[in-house]
């Protein structure tokens, strides 16, 4: 067991898996070193396979897996193929539900008020497998304005490297697009939706939204957060996060 967990992989599988490293480094604005720390090996060791001075082993290549939450090697180790039940539609990305097991969480989340200039609206959203649509869905729960809670299909594909959380209803769209997660597990981005006004009046609106895992805030507070809370300046931290990394652009009129 010891030597098949140190099996030296190939060059060009090495080389594979480098790339696609650094790639995910420079989406999820991550260092090496906080990778390093997550995936549990000594920065100098993942500096050495990343220069292509070491070649990967399947111990490292696994740890990396699994710090990252993503598949490393697309063609290093054959895998048996997903069952059909098992793959969302090409709608969604065609990704399997092995491959994004790392998305399944309870997280709360974070958009300015639509309302109050001041406050920032926070709730739960749940993403789960559900077998009867073969794909990821999300759940949002504990809004004050419940009547605007939703359910939607979660869209992943390979191309654009960015998680989309939908909602078609009656032919009207919302839409959030936000990166990968972070090492933290938390996701930045852009929530465009239309804002309900005065009578009927609705108006199409876009704003900065982070999804951050529920784990991360113990006591999470819910609603139409004031800037009194506990919590205030922690959602704005995350949500200054989105504009100022940039995780998403905002231009100007």
């Amino acid at each position: 067991m010891h030597m098949q967990a140190d099996k030296q992989l190939s060059d060009e599988q090495s080389r594979e898996i480098a790339e696609t490293i650094r790639e995910e480094l420079a989406r999820r604005r991550i260092s090496r070193q906080a990778l390093a720390e997550q995936a549990k090996v000594s920065l100098s060791t993942l500096e050495k396979v990343l220069g292509g001075r070491r070649p990967f082993t399947l111990a490292t290549t696994v740890r990396l897996e699994q710090a990252l939450g993503v598949s490393l090697r697309k063609s290093a180790i054959v895998m048996a193929p997903p069952a059909a039940n098992d793959v969302a539609p090409d709608s969604l990305g065609s990704y399997a539900h092995r491959a994004l097991t790392w998305l399944e969480h309870v997280y709360i989340t974070l958009r300015p008020s639509f309302g109050d200039k001041d406050a920032i609206f926070a709730y739960r959203t749940e993403i789960v497998w559900e077998p009867k649509f073969s794909a990821l869905v999300f759940r949002e729960g504990e809004r004050t304005d419940a009547a605007y809670e939703h359910t939607g299909e979660v869209a992943v594909p390979h191309q654009s490297g960015f998680v989309y959380l939908v909602i078609i209803k009656h032919g009207q769209h919302r839409v959030i697009t936000v990166s990968r997660p972070t090492v933290a597990g938390e996701m930045y981005g852009i929530i465009s939706t239309l804002r309900a006004g005065p009578g009927s009046q609705l108006t199409p609106i876009a704003a900065p939204i982070a999804y951050v895992p529920l784990r991360n805030i113990p006591k999470p507070s819910l609603g139409r957060v004031a800037p009194d809370d506990a919590n205030y300046v922690l959602y704005q931290k995350h949500l200054r996060r989105t504009v100022e990394e940039p995780f998403a652009l905002f231009l100007p009129a």
